[in-house]
């Protein structure tokens, strides 16, 4: 009995110091507001093609902690997707798993003024929890959106 208690409490002290390690690998909505910023940039410098290519790599500047870019056009099409590259080339514009037209909502927000917060439900990295999200969102010379979210 015992034994029991030290391991359930064993359990308890690793998994408690496990989810302050996972929570100290999260990203800030400010975080992921400098990334969206940085993606608007490498998109007007370089170019799209060029620019996706560096979201999608490793090592290209574009994956910290949660973070990763996603690029959609104007009439809700994925254009890029550093994490779900089967995204791309479909259309999102309807997308409401979560109880959100998230995407449609960050289509308004980007036409509307150009940049952004969009506020919504999305599942937590490790887990089936849905948590509230919020992704930045900035338009670019080429004419559609990036945008990167994090948990608030």
């Amino acid at each position: 009995m015992t034994r029991m208690l030290v391991n359930s409490a064993l359990a308890a002290l690793l998994g408690t110091s496990m989810g302050m390690a996972m929570a100290s690998e999260m990203a800030t909505p400010d975080e992921a507001k400098a990334m969206s910023q940085k993606a608007q940039a490498a998109v007007n410098e370089m170019g799209s093609e060029e620019a996706f290519v560096a979201f999608a790599a490793d090592d290209g500047g574009f994956k910290e902690k949660d973070l990763y870019v996603f690029c959609m056009d104007m009439d809700g099409v994925m254009l890029s997707h550093a994490m779900k590259p089967e995204l791309v080339g479909k259309n999102l514009l309807a997308f409401n798993k979560y109880g959100d037209e998230l995407f449609a909502e960050m289509i308004e927000v980007a036409k509307a003024s150009g940049e952004g917060w969009v506020d919504y439900k999305w599942p937590y990295p490790g887990s089936d929890e849905i948590r509230e999200k919020t992704s930045y969102v900035i338009t670019n010379d080429e004419g559609f959106f990036c945008g990167v979210g994090a948990y608030k």
